[in-house]
């Protein structure tokens, strides 16, 4: 529950995390009143974590674009619960990606989008939680692939001041854009079209395919073709130092054949990006240990 992720994040030297309140590919959801909140709380009072870090991710099964009306209708509930939810916990905000027009064209998957943001932000009207729509890589039918995509959304929003954006460096690249070669310059294309203020949390992933193949397939630090040099000016730059950065990597297996065991690599990269420095044994490390 809660506090199992609060002692998982410390165990990696984290100082933000990111939870989901349930199973990210179904509805099944335990009462808050059994997350064990309480004492997940004060074991980050304890350690000097800050609940501005702590990140909800919204499960997978919605989408507000959908062009059946049930299943939208179904989106705006299920988001809605996860928001009272997230709120529960203490969270500030919840990562939403932003849906897919299964082949009915994104003017209309963001007509959808839009309606179904402004309804689940009056139902929530009271909670003090962000939606930070997260850029897509373009994979299939996905809407936010573009930050033009993403400000469609925002402007359709009647109170924007609940939308923030999840940067997510896989997605990026994979969708085209140079965050590799110059992430300054996405930056201010960004700054341009949506306003850099509006990102509220960076998802840290290499990729395991080229620039601009909207595959989406992430990497472990280092092995992809974002580099470990690249990352590590993200994570360091000086615009965003504050904004919490949350690593989405593929745990290690024992060897390229073997998936019988598997290990977290979040401690080693977090110890990399805090140096500065790559360490091209680190993934042999984890499976030795």
């Amino acid at each position: 529950m809660f506090l199992g992720s609060v002692e998982e994040a410390l165990s990696y030297g984290a100082n933000a995390f990111m939870i989901y309140t349930g199973a990210p590919q179904n509805t099944v959801r335990k009462s808050t009143s059994k997350l064990n909140i309480e004492a997940g709380r004060k074991r980050m009072e304890e350690a000097g974590l800050s609940l501005d870090h702590v990140i909800v991710h919204a499960p997978y099964i919605m989408n507000l674009a959908n062009g059946d009306p049930r299943k939208r209708a179904f989106a705006v509930e299920f988001l809605t619960k996860e928001i009272e939810r997230t709120a529960a916990i203490g969270a500030k905000q919840i990562v939403l990606h932003p849906g897919a027009h299964v082949k009915q064209g994104v003017d209309i998957a963001i007509d959808y989008i839009v309606e179904g943001l402004n309804k689940v932000i009056a139902n929530t009207a009271d909670k003090d939680v962000k939606i930070a729509l997260e850029t897509m890589a373009g994979k299939g039918t996905e809407v936010g692939r573009t930050f033009e995509e993403l400000q469609r959304i925002i402007a359709g929003v009647t109170d924007d001041s609940r939308i923030s954006v999840c940067f997510d460096t896989c997605h990026t690249h994979d969708a085209g854009y140079a965050t590799k070669d110059d992430f300054d310059a996405v930056i201010a294309e960004f700054d341009r079209i949506i306003g850099k203020d509006r990102i509220s949390v960076f998802h840290v992933n290499d990729s395991k395919n080229p620039r601009g193949a909207s595959k989406d397939r992430h990497e472990n630090i280092g092995l992809g073709y974002l580099g470990f040099d690249a990352l590590n000016y993200i994570v360091h730059h000086p615009d965003f130092i504050d904004v919490p950065k949350i690593l989405e990597t593929p745990y290690v297996t024992d060897s390229d054949a073997s998936k019988d065991k598997v290990h977290p690599p979040y401690k080693y990269e977090i110890a990399m990006f805090r140096a500065g420095v790559y360490d091209p044994n680190y993934i042999e490390a984890i499976r030795s240990n």
